[in-house]
């Protein structure tokens, strides 16, 4: 007589499945969280620059911040800083030199697509700021910072609104773009933004008709929002209603014209 009949057979194609869309994007946010804290010229953009710029604009008079006091004004813009060095200028770079290795070809061959490589990029990003904020918030409650506490939820729900902006602004600079000229245009817009886009001074404190062209900008309605929760108490809805239109275009445009390699 013969015996059963094996039952272990080798998996087919089709019995392969493809892990739950949370699992995946999850998965994905981790292993960019662990990329963007193990990088040294990372850190640079994300910790060090706006942790320089917290100290010098607490320590001294110039430029004036507007109302409040200085240090709680300057924190605010500070906090706004950091979510796009991390979200915007860390990304696009980051981006852009993946396509240039091929890494985004091989993401390209897994079920994660171009709206999940979107999402897991800025949940990565959201893990990154809580690492920061903890430092810079440290900091500068050294320095005498004493944030509303009423403006908190305020401040987390704008933060969330930035990082989404400002991480599809990312994607479609980084994901269109050739790697010289992102790593160009990012550090620019930095720059620029820090400087003249109401990111550490309220666009109501620029002359006209400056001051109208900024305040449509997604760095002023975060810097802005951040002000209105921590110094004011206040809740930043107008700021965040701004961020998420960002939002919708950028990320519209970038799923739309992202390419996986140059």
């Amino acid at each position: 007589m013969t015996g059963p009949l094996p039952t272990d057979r080798v998996a087919e194609p089709s019995d392969v499945r493809a892990a739950p869309t949370a699992r995946r994007i999850l998965a994905q946010a981790g292993f960019e969280a662990r990329g963007l804290l193990s990088h040294g010229e990372q850190l640079l953009v994300s910790i060090v620059l706006p942790l320089m710029a917290l100290v010098g604009l607490a320590l001294t008079d110039a430029p004036s911040l507007g109302d409040g006091e200085r240090i709680d004004v300057a924190t605010a813009g500070v906090l706004a800083l950091a979510v796009i060095s991390t979200a915007f200028t860390g990304q696009a770079i980051l981006l852009g030199f993946e396509r240039r290795y091929g890494v985004l070809r091989m993401l390209g061959t897994t079920p994660l697509g171009r709206g999940g490589l979107l999402l897991a990029k800025a949940v990565s990003v959201l893990a990154v700021l809580a690492v920061q904020f903890v430092v810079l918030g440290v900091i500068a409650a050294f320095l005498g910072w004493s944030p509303q506490a009423a403006g908190i939820p305020g401040a987390l729900l704008v933060t969330v609104a930035g990082v989404l902006a400002f991480a599809s602004l990312a994607a479609l600079i980084g994901g269109t773009l050739r790697a010289e000229g992102v790593l160009a245009l990012a550090n620019l817009l930095w720059i620029l933004l820090a400087a003249l886009g109401g990111v550490l001074i309220s666009a109501a404190r620029y002359p006209a008709p400056w001051d109208t062209v900024v305040s449509f900008l997604p760095s002023s309605a975060l810097g802005d929002g951040m002000r209105i929760a921590l110094v004011d108490g206040g809740f930043p809805l107008a700021e965040i209603v701004v961020l998420l239109v960002w939002t919708g275009l950028a990320s519209a445009l970038a799923v739309r014209h992202l390419r996986w390699s140059d």
